[in-house]
């Protein structure tokens, strides 16, 4: 049907509620959920990274494109608001459960595929857990199946205009995280080893790729006029090891776990069927892009959530090939996938306090096994565990330079040991007439010393005995840390240091560390 020819969008609407008001119900109780909890607990520190670095725009970061940086900082605006920082990652959330149902028709599966579908991308935990916070993670989910849906409604439906919107919606992805180049390279190879590959000789496929390029040059442009700082922090923890990826065994059982060991069949099914199905034989581009694409992730080390986003993808074409079942096993099977989340709620959503939390963690040995380095230790989850202490770190920070003579303030210098306590003392600190931190992690190595001198410095979180050799005085004035807070963000030290023996702008690039 011409666009032109289209319902009008309120017909639509009351179109799609008439036809799926199953999947219209799931939706509306997704966001529900997420809304409710999305201030239970403060903000994550990555978010408030991200937060400081919107505040300094720019076409990208050391570590990240520049969309989800400015988006954070948009919404703090008017004020730090955990809640409406997270309000995107709600409607990422809720957006990918009519999206992945309509993939499951469009696919050739009925009412009660749909509904399969879209209660199963709900359901997952792996996907709640990444659309708690507003993350480069959070969209990967929505964007990766949008785009994998957009090019079978180009490939199998015949709609050439659906690649150019594959191609935007790739574009804008890989302005907020790069790891949709997976995803890309999966659903390339699997177009080019499948029938289907005769596609790349259509015009709007090239012209999608060039929308997508164009969408992502700023960024890249910027990566390459930088010389590839993500590129290099990539290489560095991969050189330390800071990822645990594991064996090939303990990497798929993560998966399965994460993603609902009740759901396991279902995205099995959708990888196995455009093998075994003819009538699905179609669609085999998308199970070889999950195949390549978890090859990729594994091989290069990734950690268990870089993989997370293709499974409403495969959820999609498993309920699509599961609509010939009868609607009571769907039913009983659903119910039995809603039991394993509703055990596994309180690991993936901030429901419980941090002390009830940690009893649950407990009690129950839910607790998430590390992925990184970074998250060994972490009292609760390595999530909420960062949530925790921003707040009470500022504010220490903010004591100890109040007590500074008025000279020393005009010129003390704010040193964070990493990003987390950097943002955490920008984005808390301006209510108290903080000057803006400086850290030699990621970004903040390249914001420089900002004509710091380092005759005065407040050190957060520093090794008192390394630093003894570059102060002619050091002393302890504060400790900081909460109950729960992550291990290396718990009874650390906040030091003065006074006379650093040399300049601290002219010696900043001993402090770089992209990591």
């Amino acid at each position: 049907m011409p666009a032109s020819a289209r319902p009008p969008l309120p017909d639509r609407l009351l179109a799609f509620v008439q036809r799926d008001p199953y999947v219209l119900g799931i939706t509306l109780l997704t966001a529900v959920v997420h809304l409710v909890v999305a201030g239970r607990y403060d903000i994550f520190r990555n978010e408030l990274y991200f937060i400081v670095c919107g505040r300094h725009p720019a076409f990208s970061y050391v570590d990240q494109p520049p969309l989800v940086p400015l988006l954070a900082a948009l919404t703090q605006v008017f004020g730090i608001h955990a809640w409406l920082l997270r309000l995107p990652a709600v409607l990422a959330a809720t957006a990918l459960v009519p999206v992945t149902a309509d993939f499951a028709r469009r696919l050739g599966g009925n009412t009660p595929s749909a509904i399969f579908a879209a209660a199963s991308a709900a359901l997952a935990p792996a996907l709640i857990g990444i659309t708690t916070t507003t993350t480069t993670a959070t969209f990967e989910p929505i964007a990766w199946t949008v785009c994998a849906y957009a090019l079978a409604r180009g490939i199998l439906g015949g709609e050439d205009r659906a690649f150019l919107w594959a191609g935007a919606v790739a574009g804008l992805a890989m302005e907020a995280k790069y790891g949709i180049a997976i995803w890309l390279l999966g659903l390339a190879a699997g177009i080019l080893l499948t029938q289907v590959r005769g596609v790349w000789l259509q015009r709007r496929i090239w012209y999608g790729f060039l929308l997508c390029v164009a969408l992502a040059l700023p960024s890249l442009l910027w990566q390459t006029a930088h010389h590839w700082p993500f590129l290099e922090l990539i290489l560095n923890k991969r050189h330390a090891g800071a990822n645990f990826t594991g064996t090939p065994l303990r990497f798929e059982i993560g998966q399965i776990l994460a993603v609902n060991l009740v759901l396991w069949p279902l995205w099995m099914t959708g990888v196995i069927a455009p093998f075994v199905s003819e009538r699905f034989a179609r669609a085999r581009f998308l199970s070889i892009a999950f195949v390549v694409a978890t090859v990729i992730v594994f091989l290069t080390g990734g950690k268990d959530y870089y993989l997370f986003p293709v499974y409403p993808t495969m959820f999609a074409v498993g309920a699509a090939a599961c609509s010939e079942m009868r609607k009571w096993v769907i039913g009983v099977w659903l119910m039995a996938a809603s039991a394993q989340t509703l055990i596994l709620l309180p690991v993936v959503l901030p429901i419980l306090d941090p002390p009830a939390l940690a009893s649950f963690l407990a009690a129950t040995h839910l607790r998430p096994k590390p992925d990184e380095a970074a998250a060994v230790g972490a009292p609760l989850t390595q999530v909420f565990s960062d949530e925790l202490g921003w707040r009470d770190l500022e504010r220490r920070v903010a004591s100890v330079y109040r007590s500074l003579p008025l000279d020393d303030q005009r010129r003390v210098a704010i040193f964070a040991s990493n990003y987390g306590e950097a943002a955490a003392i920008d984005v808390y600190g301006r209510a108290d007439g903080l000057p803006a931190a400086i850290s030699g992690q990621n970004q903040y190595y390249l914001w420089g010393s900002q004509g710091y001198d380092g005759s005065v410095m407040i050190l957060v979180n520093v090794r008192p005995e390394r630093w003894q050799r570059f102060c002619r005085s050091i002393e302890t004035a504060d400790t900081f840390g909460v109950p729960y807070a992550m291990p290396y963000e718990t009874d650390r030290p906040i030091l003065l240091c006074r006379g650093l023996r040399a300049n601290l702008s002219a010696t900043w690039y001993r402090f770089k560390r992209y990591q």
